[in-house]
């Protein structure tokens, strides 16, 4: 039962970082299937499922812009972070550091009290 709990708990957690890292990846213009590969590499897997809608959503926040290039072999739609996105992930990266710093203090805490 336990490693079902944890397998459900690190898909919340994945969840709640795909964003930012999505993001972080698209300071230079990326298509699609490269974006995944690099996430992949850096070890955040991400399904196709998930990844596409995202990209979609994200654009119509004004968070992406996208262009379509495709001078050799197929079209590809290419994302990169507007202004906004910019702005947006410098701020989800200033929270994520704070959360960060929280939790590694509340880890280290629980440590120390069961030493």
């Amino acid at each position: 039962m336990v490693e079902g709990v944890h397998d459900k708990l690190e898909l919340e957690l994945r969840r709640g970082v795909v964003v930012l890292a999505v993001l972080s990846r698209l300071r230079t213009l990326r298509y699609g299937y490269e974006l995944r590969q690099s996430l992949i590499a850096a070890g955040m897997p991400i399904e196709e499922g998930t990844l596409y809608p995202l990209l979609r959503r994200l654009e119509s926040q004004g968070v992406l812009t996208s262009e379509w290039r495709g001078a050799q072999g197929p079209a590809r739609r290419y994302y990169v972070l507007s202004a906004a996105g910019r702005d947006l992930l410098a701020r989800l990266t200033a929270t994520w550091h704070g959360m960060t710093k929280a939790m590694d203090d509340i880890l280290d805490e629980e440590r120390g009290d069961d030493s």
